[in-house]
């Protein structure tokens, strides 16, 4: 008798100290403005089965937060400490009740011992459906001469569990980048692997491969992937990187290319298909992307420099070749679709969408290294009536880059430097059926301002994936420390 009076002291006593813990908001005086939150959430739009969007409020003297979230078509959710920290299955229940409706948000916070609550804040819920499990990107640490700390990432969206696809911890000394899937379905990924030991890796249905790194017919590495629909091939261009910094205090590297060419890879016979259209002496072709259909190659080509000295005078247009996937050859005329260089500008990083309306880019004054690019922004073009147009709904006064589009073509991902200057974020936004943007929202962290103000990666080249990338790691890194490559040859 004793023993459960006791239990049920305890069971009473920790019911009390929960309800200490949360310290609801009591003789509340109004504040006539929205709070200023980390990350900036208010207004945006949110897909159903996104991880909650917790966030501090930012200012001083601020101990507790009280977040209340009630959505339009019924449902809420409360956060109470020291940050709107949601709960997981409570979120995601509202989300899908209010799916195409929207969330009103209501902020209290204790400041210097008293209760203020601000004005209520909207987010909306897209009808439009995020088909992908999560994204895939590059983090990596800032750093220019040596390869530090990096490594292929992938997240899921619906909650904060990101793992390791293959860190550089596991081959020591190598640089790991450029990977792609094909149309976000990871049975078909590649990544390169820079260094001592470098090499390109295709997988595809579980199968791996290492494509020997450098083909002295190509003269350079198969960098810059991008897979044609079907599976069956895989874009790349061939590229003397270098580097050089920058004197100036808002300017700190510059890449470019001593020349740099574009082919098609066919994996089933490890040929590499060149034309002289596309590898062309006079000129630096660059990033190929297939159209959705795969009849159609999209590339960068710039008027090749003398370099470094005239390295601002490296601006690329963005054309097109057409291409025949059953016989793997190309047409035989190049188009110019959008003319950058005649704006005095110079276009990177072209990314179609899937349904075939649109292509995403991105606009810069010299060079197609946007991510070190201040002056870098969105630009989308419209390939049924040719207009093109800065994306001013999503472009911030920072360099904002690297994107790709969701396989409905409803949602992008892209890195922007929008939050400190110094380090690159993932953002996502929305797209209608009439092209429009809605504001972008930062990848949600479980407690973000501790998550960012702590980490010292950058996030870069993310893509959507449909599920989790199966990648053996631990094989792989006895792989390419093994140097064993399959030899490539040209067609």
């Amino acid at each position: 008798m004793k023993r459960v009076f006791l239990i049920g002291l305890i069971g009473l006593i920790g019911l009390v100290g929960l309800v200490g813990c949360r310290q609801e908001p009591t003789d509340v005086q109004m504040v006539k403005q929205q709070p200023a939150i980390y990350p900036d959430y208010i207004g945006v739009t949110i897909p159903v089965g996104i991880a909650p969007l917790n966030f501090d409020v930012v200012g001083e003297g601020i101990d507790r937060v009280d977040a209340q979230v009630t959505g339009s078509k019924g449902g809420e959710v409360r956060a109470n400490g020291d940050y709107a920290d949601f709960d997981l299955k409570e979120w995601h229940a509202l989300l899908e009740q209010n799916k195409d409706g929207e969330l009103t948000v209501t902020v209290c916070v204790r400041k210097d011992g008293r209760w203020l609550q601000y004005q209520d804040f909207k987010i909306h819920v897209s009808p439009y459906a995020l088909d992908e499990w999560g994204v895939t990107y590059r983090r990596i640490a800032p750093g220019y001469e040596i390869y530090s700390h990096m490594g292929l990432y992938q997240r899921d969206l619906s909650n904060f569990d990101e793992t390791a696809i293959f860190d550089n911890t596991q081959v020591p000394g190598q640089c790991l980048n450029c990977h792609m899937s094909n149309r976000t379905d990871p049975s078909h990924f590649v990544f390169h692997v820079r260094g001592a030991h470098g090499a390109t890796m295709i997988q595809t249905e579980g199968k791996r491969e290492w494509l020997k790194a450098k083909n002295d017919l190509l003269g350079g590495s198969m960098v810059y992937p991008y897979w044609h629909p079907s599976g069956d091939y895989c874009a790349f261009s061939t590229n003397q990187t270098r580097q050089g910094f920058h004197m100036k205090r808002d300017e700190r590297i510059e890449v470019f290319d001593l020349s740099s060419d574009v082919f098609v890879y066919h994996p089933a016979t490890h040929e590499i298909l060149t034309d002289t259209l596309l590898q062309t002496k006079d000129w630096s072709e660059n990033s190929p992307v297939f159209s959705p259909d795969g009849k159609t190659l999209y590339y960068l080509t710039c008027k090749q420099q003398e370099y470094p000295a005239h390295y601002k005078d490296e601006k690329y247009n963005l054309c097109k070749i057409a291409f025949d996937p059953e016989k793997g050859t190309y047409g035989d005329h190049v188009d110019t679709l959008f003319n950058a260089v005649a704006m005095g500008k110079s276009l990177t990083w072209p990314r179609p969408s899937y349904d075939g309306k649109y292509i995403l880019f991105t606009l810069m004054d010299y060079g197609y290294f946007s991510i070190w690019h201040e002056e870098s922004e969105q630009w989308l073009l419209d390939l049924q009536t040719g207009e093109a147009r800065p994306l001013k709904e999503i472009n911030s006064p920072r360099a904002d880059s690297y994107h790709n589009w969701n396989v409905n073509s409803h949602w992008i991902v892209f890195t922007s430097r929008r939050d400190d200057g110094l380090y690159s974020r993932l953002y996502f936004a929305a797209v209608d059926e009439k092209g429009q943007f809605t504001k972008p929202f930062m990848l949600p962290q479980r407690h973000p301002k501790e998550y960012y103000d702590e980490s010292i990666y950058s996030f870069n080249t993310p893509d959507f994936t449909k599920r989790k990338v199966d990648f053996r790691a631990r094989e792989a890194a006895f792989e390419v420390m093994s140097d064993k490559r399959v030899e490539t040859r040209v067609r």
